[in-house]
Order: C-alpha cells, then structure tokens, then sequence
C-alpha cells in the first residue's frame, strides 16, 4: 500500500480521534527535497517548521525562499516551487489554473509609523479610523498629520509620507481589502518586502506603513521594533481607543486580539500552502500533513495564531481527495 502516514493522519481525524502525535514514530528515511516560495508573512513560520521536521526527517532537504505571495503562487502553479506561501485569498481564476491549497496559520497586517511622529501620542489613545486610513491611501485627501488626528493641530503643518509596497504580496492585498479596494488602489512609495517597508519608516519621521506582524513586533521583546510603534485601529469610529480596542503594546496581546477576532477581519488573515494539484511526491505531502498537526505546537511562539481544530481536519482532509 501507497498510503502516507498523512493519509493515516486524515482517516484517524475522521473517526474523530483528534490531532496527535503520530508523526514522532514516523520513518526516519524519508528523503527527498522541497521547494518553498513565496509570502515574506509565511516565511519566519515556515523557517522554524522546516527545522523542526528536519529534526524528524534529516534526509529531507527543504529550501524556503521569501519574496511574495505573488511570487509564491507563481513558483507554485509553474511548479518552480512545490509550495508556495500565500498570504491571501486564492482568485477564482487561480483555482481555474489548479491552484490547490491549505490553510495552515493566521496572522495579521497592521499600521505603522515613526516612533517620532508629531502626533504619536494623539495616535495611541485615540487610533485611526478606516475612513481616515482610505484618506492616506486611497483618496489620498489627508496628506498633512493634523488632519489625521483630533482636534485639528493647524500650527503643525506636517505632511503625511505614504508607504506601500512594490511587490505583489498578501499584505498589501489584505490591507487593501480593509479599504474596500485592490493593492493595485493603494497610494504611497512603494517599497520591496516587508522588512524594506519596516526599514522605510523607522527612517520617516512622517511616513506611515504596513507590515505582517511579525515585522512590525520584536520577537524577543514582543515590543514594536525599534523605531517604529503599531498604529491602533479606531474600530467603532469613535476617536478614543475604548478597553477593547487597546491591546497593541505587545505581539502576546495582539496574537490574543486575532484569535478571539476582537482585530477585524480584514486584516486578520488566514496563510496558506499552493501547490499545482494535490502533492503527489511522499516528502511534499508528509511536510504538509505534520504542519498541520504536530506542527501546530510551534505556532505561537513564532509569534502566529492557530486555526480551529475543525479548520485543522478541513485542511487534512484536502489531503486525502
């Protein structure tokens, strides 16, 4: 029999055994090599998988390459990748091109600004509200800072510097998508990656970006990275960030904040694995089936959100069709 020890792992969820520890006992000469590409979101979290299951599997070679969910889907449905990281929803006309795909965490996009902006404090207690984000990038209307805030500082005469991304990615999608628009709609310089777009802003006084939260926090503080401070979202509108709008100080609150869905959604997101049809090759299939349970147990000390249970058997079952 050709069956996976993934396979074994699907038909155990179906008899509703639960998620376990099948893959500890798995065989040790497993070889092969994987291909990964794609979304600078996925890329931390599929760095510390791939060295975790390499400490299963020594004789699996897996290579992972940052550079964009657009390239991600690329690589994957020209097959120059075996997965691609995807940190946005899969088009209509992607699926029409065989994309195949599985949810495997979840993360978030948040604002960012200059730890020196003129109105930082204003920006923490009370947020910004979407309409005042599709000021800054959208209709571009709200180019001077006094105007992002309130009341009005007409002394300060400081001019909004919008930041956006240069690369086909999730994160500029995602973003876009709370805005009622296309990254194509998105106003501002564009900047490569994520950690350019980072970089961009803790050199901007005035400049206001974007990032994944894993760029936008530090992983050993859990702190905003140096120079730069996350910018709240004034959810109900109503210019004071209320208690339950309030847990930006850290990556743990925010992580808390994306699971229990108080951080919309948009741009709260799900990330996925694409390949071109279901995974044939014995390695590809095994990575995919242990992240999705044994690999479940690293997600949030790199900083990411776990999908339900229910979400994780959805996904498993994609396997086995």
């Amino acid at each position: 029999m050709k069956k996976t020890i993934g396979f074994l792992i699907v038909i155990s969820f179906c008899l509703g055994l639960g998620i376990h520890s099948s893959h500890a006992e798995a065989k040790k000469d497993l070889q092969g090599t994987i291909a990964i590409s794609g979304a600078w979101a996925l890329y931390p979290m599929v760095v510390k998988w791939k060295e975790e299951f390499q400490k299963i599997y020594p004789l699996v070679k897996i290579d992972v390459s940052a550079g964009g969910a657009g390239k991600g889907m690329a690589d994957a449905l020209s097959r120059a990748a075996d997965i691609g990281m995807v940190s946005r929803e899969v088009s209509p006309e992607e699926a029409k091109k065989g994309a195949w795909w599985v949810s495997v965490t979840k993360d978030a996009v948040v604002p960012t600004v200059n730890e020196k902006n003129p109105v930082l404090k204003e920006l923490l207690t009370q947020g910004v509200t979407q309409k005042n984000f599709k000021g800054i990038w959208i209709t571009g209307e709200l180019k001077n800072w006094e105007h992002v805030v309130q009341p009005i500082n007409k002394q300060l005469k400081a001019e909004v510097h919008v930041y956006t991304r240069s690369d086909a990615c999730g994160a500029a999608e995602t973003w876009a998508t709370f805005l009622g628009k296309n990254q194509e709609d998105l106003l501002g310089i564009g900047v490569y990656g994520d950690p350019g777009l980072a970089e961009a802003v803790q050199k901007d006084i005035l400049g206001i970006g974007f990032n994944n939260i894993n760029y936008a926090y530090d992983a050993t503080t859990k702190l905003p990275i140096k120079g730069i401070n996350v910018v709240p979202i004034d959810i109900n509108g109503n210019s004071h960030l209320d208690g339950e709008e309030n847990f930006y100080s850290t990556s743990d609150d925010m992580v808390k904040a994306i699971a229990t869905g108080k951080y919309p959604s948009p741009p709260a997101r799900n990330l996925h694995f694409v390949s071109q049809g279901i995974p044939e090759r014995n390695e590809v299939r095994e990575f995919i089936s242990w992240v999705l349970t044994d690999g479940q147990r690293f997600v949030n000390e790199a900083g990411y959100i776990n999908l339900t249970k229910e979400k994780l058997q959805e996904e498993l079952k994609k396997l086995a069709k």
